[in-house]
Order: structure tokens, then C-alpha cells, then sequence
């Protein structure tokens, strides 16, 4: 690990966890403090023309996911993303398998990211799922979950790699979870520029009268009304 990436890494390390872990259980979603500055973000973002880091490139008006455009890695990641995935996967570990208990499912997920990774592949699912996102005016992602399989990690990251009110208006990152037996509840947030924003991959677990029961959710990006918008999407599973 270069020196960059250990000062990356401890800035993962260094969060408030405990308060994260408690906004997740409270939200479903929760900010995190500052992850890269503004010259890593913008070598992150610039990244996006490297076209031979990248396998595959979506237009989502063509899916009718939206409008706008984002890129998944390679496995060859670059530095910044691969050492800042490593870095969550065992801070978010504990939660994961904390859900998992409280919902009765299986938290079998291994302690080092590498041998999950490798259960991804060995079920089938070896493609890399890291996301760099670019939005122009007009540009909006549908609501949805990224799963891709039934190797799912339930939680994962986005890293806003622009200046909100400076470099794009608009372009809150949006959330819906369905309660049970109520009307859905909304959240937009803000994402500022360095920070990451942890949210669940699929539901979150809510505790009723009569125990604990998962509220499914789904997340998207409302309209960016000017600019340019570029996101960081980590996800802790393969498709």
C-alpha cells in the first residue's frame, strides 16, 4: 500500500463509526466525513475518459433507467477505488451481520473481502460492479437496488466527486423505503464533495410489534438542473 492509500484508508478507519452504524439503523442511509479532497476527486472523476479502465458503459435513457451515463470498472481497478473499497468492507462487516442476525437470515459473509469476492465468482457472478456516474442538465436516475445475484453484501457506498451549488445544481441522491404496513417514506441528501454516502443495498431492518421485519429500499438521483454531477458508486459484491 502507497502512502496515498493508507491516508485513505485511515480516513475510513477514522470515522465515527459507531454514529454511522446508529444513523444506519435509524435511516437506512447515513453521510460520512471527508473521504478524498478535491484533487482526488477530480482525478477519480477524470478517470471517466479512460475508456480501457472500464467494461461496459450504460446509457440509462436507452434502458429507460433514466437519463445520463455511468461506467463500470475492470477488475484492474485503479488505486483510490480498490484501497477505499478495502477499507469499508471491514467497518461495514459487523453491521452487515448485525441485520442479518436481527432479521433471521444468514451473515455468513467472510472477514477479508477478497474470499467474499471469490464466493461471488464461484456462484457465477465475476463481473466488477464498481461504478464511476457522470450526470449532465437533465440527467436523473430512476429508482432501483443494484443487485445482481444472489451474492448480496447489503450495504454499499457513493462518493460525490463534485461541488453541489458550485458545480451542478440539483442531483440529490434520493431514497424510498417502503414500511411495512405504511406509506412509503422519502429521504433526498445532499452529497457534498470527498464525503461518502452509506446506504443499503436492498432493506434495512425495522422492528415492529411483532419483531423485527425488513423495509425494502430503493435509491436513485433526482434531476441535475445545471452542470455536471460525478459519483464514486463502491458496491461490495460482484454481478
Amino acid at each position: 500500500m502507497t502512502a496515498a492509500a493508507r491516508v485513505r484508508a485511515d480516513r475510513v478507519a477514522d470515522q465515527d463509526w459507531a454514529a454511522l452504524a446508529a444513523e444506519l439503523d435509524e435511516h437506512g442511509h447515513a453521510l460520512t466525513g471527508p473521504l478524498l479532497t478535491a484533487d482526488e476527486c477530480r482525478d477519480v472523476a477524470e478517470l471517466y475518459d479512460r475508456a480501457d479502465l472500464f467494461r461496459s458503459t450504460i446509457d440509462m435513457a436507452r434502458h429507460r433507467f433514466g437519463s445520463g451515463e455511468y461506467r463500470y470498472f475492470a477488475h484492474d481497478l485503479p488505486e483510490t477505488v480498490r484501497e477505499l473499497r478495502a477499507a469499508f468492507y471491514p467497518k461495514l462487516l459487523p453491521i452487515a451481520r448485525d441485520w442479518a442476525e436481527r432479521l433471521d437470515r444468514p451473515g455468513s459473509w467472510p472477514q477479508r473481502l477478497d474470499d467474499w469476492i471469490a464466493q461471488c465468482h464461484q456462484a457465477g457472478q465475476s463481473k466488477s460492479s464498481q461504478i464511476l456516474l457522470r450526470y449532465g442538465p437533465g440527467d436523473w436516475n430512476a429508482l432501483h437496488r443494484d443487485l445482481f445475484g444472489d451474492m448480496i453484501f447489503p450495504l454499499q457506498v457513493v462518493v460525490g466527486l463534485d461541488v453541489p451549488g458550485v458545480d451542478f445544481t440539483g442531483g440529490e441522491f434520493l431514497m424510498v423505503e417502503q414500511r411495512p404496513r405504511a406509506q412509503s417514506r422519502g429521504a433526498a441528501v445532499t452529497l457534498p464533495q470527498g464525503h461518502g454516502l452509506i446506504f443499503t443495498t436492498r432493506e434495512r431492518p425495522v422492528r415492529g410489534a411483532r419483531g423485527w421485519s425488513a423495509a425494502p429500499m430503493r435509491h436513485g438521483v433526482s434531476v441535475v438542473r445545471s452542470g455536471q454531477r460525478r459519483t464514486l458508486g463502491l458496491v461490495f459484491h460482484d454481478a
